[in-house]
């Protein structure tokens, strides 16, 4: 055996770099798919939200209601005209597109599983009629998880969402409650808009969201001020969760009665938050005051962050299958083969340090190891 002093050899350190390289690339090479958690609660509520919108489609043309080909290409029903008597503010076609995607009943699902929402709990829900495709996937996975729902909604709309006077979100809600889609609907309503009073519409616009709260049998919330909305609704949550406790809130959209101000809208962080009630705010809204209580928040209105988030697609043509994205499944490493190369790479790593050792233990009579 050749005798060598000194340190190890460049050469051997550069190959046993390129060993661990190529070690990690395989790995990373090698993941599998694995089901993420609560796959069949994600699957189960995204499937119902696919029925309902199929309920919605079927009921629109049954109506005689025309479906646009172009500003709704997948054929949902669910983007209705830009502008109209009842249409509230300006919005952008692709936000509404990107929530007719019924997989985002899932991302509800996973942020009330966060939420500890178990079964049977009390969820308090804020709708407005923005974004029927949202309200669906938010519907859904409160059905499908048992929970029981409180919901108020604002029936005004943004461009580009319930905004036909005939067929709002309450007369799509009531269809779907016909059908035995949802159990849970609106017990209350309000003219959204301004104030949550309708300001900005004109007297027929405000007369016919009154209309479609009467025929759709809800109580309507119509007081003198924005502030009296908000108490009136705050009142009908808490009666009617009596002594059960709000395990989450969940507001949907930009309606000014749950947010209290247009500005908290960019203030309140999408998604779950539990740390809301410790912010100052110019203006306090239901969602505010829930937050205050203790109450978990689950804000769905900049749908396209939380589609990004959650690695949804933005504005899908044709819509995604069922069960498809990684909010359905996670890529994982794979635990038989990161063994096996670690093994590997043990086994090469032992028989270069025992050989170097040799080299500097086992020298000739005399010779001493340079530094």
């Amino acid at each position: 055996m050749r005798w060598r002093s000194g340190r190890v050899s460049n050469r051997v350190l550069i190959v046993l770099g390129l060993l661990a390289l190529l070690c990690t690339l395989g790995v990373e090479r090698f993941k599998v798919e694995r089901k993420a958690r609560y796959f069949s609660a994600k699957m189960e509520a995204s499937e119902l939200a696919q029925r309902a919108q199929g309920v919605i489609r079927e009921n629109r043309l049954a109506r005689g209601l025309p479906i646009d080909p172009v500003n709704d290409p997948n054929n949902t029903g669910l983007i209705g005209p830009q502008y109209t008597l009842i249409t509230t503010d300006r919005a952008a076609l692709g936000m509404k597109l990107t929530a007719t995607n019924p997989n985002l009943a899932a991302v509800v699902v996973q942020l009330l599983k966060k939420a500890k929402t178990g079964r049977g709990g009390v969820v308090g829900v804020a709708l407005t009629g923005a974004s029927p495709g949202l309200n669906i996937a938010v519907l859904a996975a409160i059905e499908t998880l048992g929970l029981q729902s409180i919901v108020i909604t604002s029936v005004g709309a943004s461009s580009w969402g319930a905004t036909d006077p005939t067929y709002t979100w309450l007369d799509m809600e009531s269809e779907l409650h016909r059908k035995g889609v949802f159990e849970h609907v609106s017990v209350a309503a309000s003219l959204g808009g301004g104030a949550d009073l309708g300001n900005g519409l004109s007297p027929r616009g405000r007369g016919l969201i009154r209309e479609a709260v009467e025929r759709n049998g809800q109580r309507l919330i119509e007081g003198s001020s924005l502030e009296e909305n908000i108490l009136q609704r705050m009142a009908i949550y808490d009666s009617l969760r009596a002594d059960r406790h709000m395990g989450v809130f969940i507001n949907v959209g930009g309606g000014l009665a749950s947010l209290g101000s247009s500005q908290n809208a960019r203030l309140i962080p999408p998604g779950l938050t539990r740390r809301l009630g410790t912010r100052a705010f110019p203006r306090k809204g239901v969602t505010i005051l829930m937050a205050e209580q203790g109450v978990p928040i689950i804000h769905l209105l900049e749908i396209d962050r939380i589609a990004e988030r959650f690695d949804l697609p933005l504005e899908p043509v044709p819509l995604p299958e069922i069960g498809e994205g990684k909010i359905f499944s996670e890529s994982v490493y794979s635990v038989p083969i990161t063994i096996a190369f670690l093994v590997l790479y043990s086994i090469i790593m032992f028989c270069t340090i025992r050989f170097d050792m040799k080299h500097y233990l086992i020298r000739p009579e005399g010779k001493e190891i340079s530094p």
